[in-house]
């Protein structure tokens, strides 16, 4: 009985009324817009007016692709924190001070995505400036925490 559909009673069912969105839609002509008028060009020596510079954007504004650079940050955090990889692969002495490394590196990535517009920040940005920052310093600090408690 639980796998009977809703509208199956005893007897005939009834067909179910139909739902608006289950006609065909109806086409409506879209109502012709009249062409703009053609706006005469400016002449050749016409410097333009102060409401057009303004308007005009430098290429980093126009251009939303991320800049070449913009692995620098990211390139210097990952060598950071390889680096103190390393370090603290070379024995039991040593894993302080590259424990301190990565906490460093990933301090300083948490700088840069502060500092760093989203263009420029590269792959240190992968949410929101304040969430990304915030868990670059808190990591950082912890690790920097655990080297600096490491004998």
């Amino acid at each position: 009985m639980a796998n009977r559909p809703v509208n199956a009673g005893s007897g005939a069912a009834a067909a179910p009324p139909p739902v608006p969105h289950d006609a065909a839609p109806a086409t409506h002509a879209a109502p012709a817009v009249p062409a703009a008028p053609a706006v005469p060009a400016a002449p050749a020596g016409h410097r333009a007016t102060r409401a057009a510079r303004t308007t005009r954007t430098t290429r980093a504004a126009r251009d939303p692709r991320p800049s070449k650079l913009a692995w620098l940050p990211y390139l210097i955090v990952l060598a950071g924190a390889a680096t103190g990889m390393l370090i603290a692969w070379q024995g039991s002495e040593y894993v302080g001070r590259g424990a301190g490394l990565i906490g460093a590196s990933l301090l300083v990535g948490a700088l840069a995505r502060l500092i760093l517009p989203e263009r420029y920040a590269g792959l240190l940005a992968s949410r929101r400036k304040a969430s990304d920052v915030l868990g670059f310093a808190v990591f950082g600090a912890a690790v920097l925490a655990v080297a600096i408690a490491l004998p």
